[in-house]
């Protein structure tokens, strides 16, 4: 019969790594400009665009619907 082989001791494990997620701000203003899920900002060379071509009556429709999309999504 043979002789059992020696048990080698426990390997310590490696530390977890920490994953710091610290680009809120940024993905915050890219989901707003993608239309993803956040909230919307006004933009300002969009009501420049509209107020020189519609003579502000764009801007106001622009900021209602801006408004309301924020509002549909408790922002």
């Amino acid at each position: 019969m043979s002789t059992p082989q020696p048990v080698p001791p426990p390997q310590p494990q490696a530390p977890q790594p920490i994953i710091i997620n610290n680009n809120v701000a940024a993905s915050a203003s890219a989901a707003a400009f993608a239309g993803g899920y956040g909230r919307r900002r006004q933009s300002a060379m969009v009501h420049l665009v509209l107020f020189l071509f519609t003579c502000g009556i764009g801007n106001i429709a622009y900021a209602w619907y801006i408004s309301d999309w924020n509002k549909k999504r408790g922002l």
